[in-house]
């Protein structure tokens, strides 16, 4: 009975290894007849005599056994040689120095062997599973896969793709206004794949630009085609976005065909990314235009360009300011991203405004403290005209200072002029 348990339990070995999805025919039986011999070298201390034959088509295999026939007295490796009186009773022609080939049933070699040999190709399994999800994922980095939400924790979600793979999708990759329930699909770009001590990790994202370029890549025929480019992105992840498109066929308008007819194309991507705004614009080499576009719907008066710094000025009529810093300052926090230059917003003053002379800020230091002077400095404001010409926001983003700091020095500064 023992025995039989045995052959079966060596069957259903056999049969999870037949079953493995993703290797191939050669590797399998290479593998398996690997372990075999793993198993007979540690019982006889070599594989050298023996023959394993696997096959994977049955889900079957044989072992036959290579022995020299000796005269009974010459007999030492009983492994190796067998007896002339053992080798008649297989076959009475046999006589000595000739080769006798037997099959030897594995089941025999008792339940330690058995058993070894279930952990060799449990191990074994377990790399080529662990290969095999490496290389297919290893060629899928950057492009979108679903997959089930299957456990969710604090700090990652564990997904399974449709051959059971495990994928993780980091909460820092993850939009902030994602919400997933187990046994959801989630749809994601594979940003890398770790691979330490030979234990792969699908890493997933859906805030990397990638994933945005490959979305509209899926809903934007003309990309998918090549007559669109798309040629920059940024993004503040669940917020905005801004993508440059270009076009080399002035037939197609790159922006149009991105948005859709009534934006029945970008809907489908602003649902998936959690109702991010998106800005498609057109790219263009020239610097001075690009961050024009970029800075859109706010319409720019003028541009003072640094090209060897990356840094521009722009100045706005005052009732543009507002829409060029955008809620949150995302708007010009994008531009900046998206134009790989740094954005100074500046108001531009009317004549009566403009009229007068102006004062240098260390004049002031009687009433406003000489290291909240110098900090207003340090970003390149020197006068109290150039302080009330820029945008409150951008002077308590920049110098750091508390909101109430700059307020109380804005009105001083107003004063002065006023009083005039």
């Amino acid at each position: 009975m023992a025995k039989k348990e045995e052959t079966i339990s060596l069957i259903d070995t056999f049969s999870e290894f037949k079953e493995l999805k993703n290797i191939d025919r050669t590797t399998m039986v290479s593998v398996l007849e690997e372990s075999f011999r793993s198993v007979i070298t540690k019982m006889f201390g070599t594989d050298e005599n023996f023959d394993v034959i696997v096959n994977p088509d049955k889900g079957d295999f044989e072992i036959w056994r290579n022995r020299e026939v000796v005269a009974d007295e010459d007999l030492e490796n009983p492994n190796m040689q067998i007896s002339l009186t053992e080798a008649q009773k297989i076959d009475a022609d046999y006589e000595i120095g000739e080769e006798v080939t037997d099959e030897v049933h594995f089941a025999k070699f008792g339940r330690r062997a058995i058993l070894n040999l279930r952990q060799t190709l449990a191990s074994k399994i377990l790399e080529l599973e662990k290969d095999s999800v490496y290389n297919k994922y290893i060629d899928k980095v950057g492009t979108i896969v679903n997959a089930e939400v299957y456990q969710i924790w604090k700090k990652e979600m564990l997904l399974l793709d449709d051959e059971g793979n495990e994928l993780l999708l980091p909460k820092t990759e993850q939009i902030p206004t994602d919400f997933y329930r187990k046994g959801e699909t989630a749809r994601a770009v594979v940003a890398r794949v770790d691979n330490k001590n030979n234990n792969p990790k699908i890493i997933l994202s859906r805030t990397s630009p990638v994933f945005l370029q490959r979305l509209f890549e899926m809903e934007v025929p003309e990309i998918n085609d090549g007559l669109i480019t798309i040629r920059k992105i940024a993004r503040i992840p669940g917020e905005r976005a801004k993508i440059a498109v270009e076009s080399y066929d002035d037939r197609i308008d790159p922006v149009g065909a991105c948005v859709g007819v009534k934006g029945s194309r970008i809907h489908g991507i602003v649902r998936e990314l959690r109702n991010e705004n998106i800005d498609v614009i057109n790219f263009t080499s020239n610097i001075s235009l690009f961050i024009q576009r970029a800075l859109s719907p706010a319409k720019i008066s003028s541009i003072r360009l640094n090209e060897a710094e990356h840094k521009a000025e722009v100045f706005l009529k005052p009732d543009e300011v507002s829409l060029a810093i955008g809620k949150g300052g995302l708007n010009i926090k994008l531009a900046s991203m998206l134009t790989e230059y740094t954005i100074d917003v500046f108001r531009e003053l009317d004549e009566t405004a403009a009229g007068g002379e102006d004062i240098y800020l260390d004049e002031f230091n009687d009433e406003i403290d000489q290291w909240v002077i110098d900090a207003i400095k340090a970003i390149g404001f020197d006068t109290a005209k150039s302080v009330l010409n820029a945008p409150r926001e951008l002077l308590i983003d920049k110098t750091d200072l508390e909101e109430e700091t700059i307020d109380e020095v804005l009105n001083i500064l107003r004063a002065e002029f006023e009083d005039e």
